[in-house]
């Protein structure tokens, strides 16, 4: 099973901006779906942003869609969820995943799909 490391969060004012990292124990080149999802005490896991290993090729949820960006940084082998214009609304807990995909078509968005987890990292957006 892949093992998960996130970092990275914190607090912000509304339009800032935070990165977080996610370093999996295998090559981020991989044919694997790395991504992230987001969790607040009142509301379902919520997908944010994915990026297919083999090919860098990236989807996001409307929500987030222009705000936010996933980058690779092969050197360390370590994902970036770069959030800027941040809103109160995005404030969650953030974790990181990963499942072995093999298709054609965009990651996929349901949390049923993936079953390596990082431990999870608070992002606070004060209004």
């Amino acid at each position: 099973q892949v093992q998960l490391v996130d970092s990275g969060g914190g607090s912000v004012q509304t339009g800032g901006s935070l990165s977080l990292a996610c370093k999996p124990s295998v090559d981020i080149d991989s044919p694997y779906c790395f991504g992230w999802f987001r969790q607040t005490p009142t509301k379902q896991r919520e997908a944010v942003g994915f990026i297919y290993g083999r090919t860098s090729r990236t989807n996001f949820a409307d929500s987030v869609r222009g705000r936010f960006a996933i980058s690779q940084d092969r050197s360390n082998n370590t994902l970036y969820l770069r959030m800027s214009r941040l809103r109160p609304e995005d404030t969650a807990v953030y974790y990181c995943a990963a499942g072995y995909y093999s298709g054609a078509d965009s990651c996929p968005t349901s949390a049923n799909y993936y079953y390596s987890w990082g431990q999870g990292t608070q992002v606070t957006v004060a209004s």
